[in-house]
């Protein structure tokens, strides 16, 4: 029998539902007001949005105390989303550049989920490539294998090389909505993601999933791998928000 794709299509394909998804693609939870402000519907439209998408298996809420918190239901809900904001038309060529600043900012560099995205997670992995530390798998090329050269780099960077249990993937191409070029994912990508929060070379922006590329960031990069890309000037809006409780399932990294 073949699955019915429609239903979790009907509740995706809804604006404020689609929108309140995607504010939670920083694999992080969030208390339904704060969703409700950054998506701009009152609290009980959020609530009611919210409640569907815990209905249809999309997201998961935890209750702490008065707060309720929600966060995607798992990797497969974001790797959907993924796949369809690669079905979006690319911008007209005189539109390619955002104009406004949170615009610019996702573009730059994001969590996609767990993982490094934008402008700079391309770069990131690009430089990779390049250096011979990832190759294209020659069994499937939509992933991603470490090299000898790669196993090393990855050890001394301090991020975990031990190979996934189960159903992930170690290591795969994400093509980049944005720059409609691959980043890294998988485990390898989460784990890379939160070594680079961990060191301070990247920070989270508040109000959404955009991270900013820090002046040590920059400078470590460019040490690292060669990638030379301007860190983001830190306004009031750039301090990493607080960490919200997380719920149960898998966390790498």
């Amino acid at each position: 029998m073949e699955a019915n794709v429609a239903l979790p299509a009907a509740l995706i394909g809804d604006p404020v539902r689609a929108a309140l998804l995607m504010a939670l693609m920083d694999g992080r939870a969030h208390p339904a007001g704060d969703l409700a402000r950054g998506v701009g519907v009152t609290a009980q439209a959020a609530s009611n949005h919210l409640s569907r998408l815990r209905d249809g298996g999309l997201v998961l809420m935890q209750q702490e105390g008065r707060h309720r918190y929600y966060r995607l239901a798992g990797r497969e809900v974001a790797e959907a989303l993924e796949s369809l904001q690669r079905l979006v038309p690319p911008p007209r060529p005189a539109l390619e550049a955002p104009r406004s600043r949170p615009a610019r900012q996702i573009r730059d560099a994001r969590s996609c989920y767990d993982h490094l995205a934008g402008r700079l997670g391309v770069a990131v992995a690009e430089a990779l490539a390049a250096r011979g530390l990832i190759a294209a798998d020659p069994v499937d090329d939509r992933r991603y294998r470490l090299t000898a050269a790669g196993e090393a780099w990855f050890r001394d960077f301090g991020v975990d090389t031990t190979p996934t249990a189960g159903r992930r993937v170690f290591a795969r191409a994400c093509l980049d909505w944005t720059e409609r070029r691959p980043h890294l994912a998988g485990a390898l990508g989460a784990r890379l993601l939160t070594r680079l929060l961990g060191l301070g070379w990247v920070a989270r922006v508040e109000g959404g999933r955009g991270l900013r590329l820090t002046l040590a960031g920059s400078q470590g990069l460019k040490r690292a791998l060669a990638v030379e890309l301007e860190p983001l000037v830190e306004t009031k809006q750039s301090l990493a928000s607080k960490p919200s409780p997380r719920l149960g399932g898998e966390r790498v990294g």
